[in-house]
């Protein structure tokens, strides 16, 4: 599974990092960023980073689940 961030922080972190690339290097910056994105991709995607869609439903899930499990509980205590 690829994480794929498209947050402002991450695009802010990698421009700032080729605003310091110098200017007359402007066809390496295209393979620069892409390998930047490559590499913060990899790095967030070992460090288990979810994006909030994901976490999102996540807690949906677990939300439903617990309230089946109380529902359950209660039949059980009846």
């Amino acid at each position: 599974m690829e994480c794929k961030v498209k947050n402002n922080r991450f695009k802010e972190l990698v421009e700032g990092i080729l605003s310091i690339i110098p200017k007359n290097t402007e066809t390496m910056k295209d393979d620069i960023k892409d390998n930047l994105k490559i590499l913060l991709n990899d790095y967030l995607r070992k460090i288990d980073v979810v994006t909030r869609e994901e976490f999102d439903v996540q807690r949906e899930v677990l939300l439903k689940t617990r309230k089946k499990l109380e529902d359950l509980e209660d039949k059980l205590n009846k």
